[in-house]
């Protein structure tokens, strides 16, 4: 049975293989699985689902440790906190782990004045994390 480009299983394997070509450090390649992923998911699940916020999630990983593009992993992040937030609340580990993937892109963009803002909403961020400064 051939599932189809827009079912679940199949943007999951999609969503994959963006992983499988970031681990190689394609990460055009991998952009190119991810975002071909996060459509569909927007389609079938919505731009705020859990799962579609991974695949954001995922792209902006690319973004921030491949190819060093700080001001879009952040606007990614952003997106996907804000999600994270209304969707599973502040506590949740996707939530907590989005925001201390964020700390981490202003503290390297050198933005002292946004990490101070998601610390202070974030405190776990510099508990687990105190080298971030």
């Amino acid at each position: 049975k051939v599932l189809g480009e827009d079912h679940n299983d199949t943007l999951v394997t999609v969503n994959n293989l963006g992983v499988v070509y970031k681990k190689l450090k394609d990460y055009e390649k991998a952009l190119e699985y991810y975002e071909r992923a996060l459509k569909g998911k927007e389609k079938l699940l919505g731009k705020t689902h859990p799962d579609t916020l991974n695949t954001v999630m995922n792209i902006a990983v690319v973004y921030k440790k491949g190819l060093k593009d700080y001001g879009k992993a952040e606007e990614l992040y952003q997106r996907a906190l804000e999600g994270y937030e209304a969707q599973l609340g502040k506590d949740h580990e996707s939530t907590k782990g989005c925001a201390f993937n964020l700390a981490i892109c202003f503290a390297r963009a050198g933005e002292k004045l946004k990490l101070r803002k998601i610390i202070d909403e974030y405190p776990h961020i510099m508990i687990e994390q105190p080298a971030i400064k």
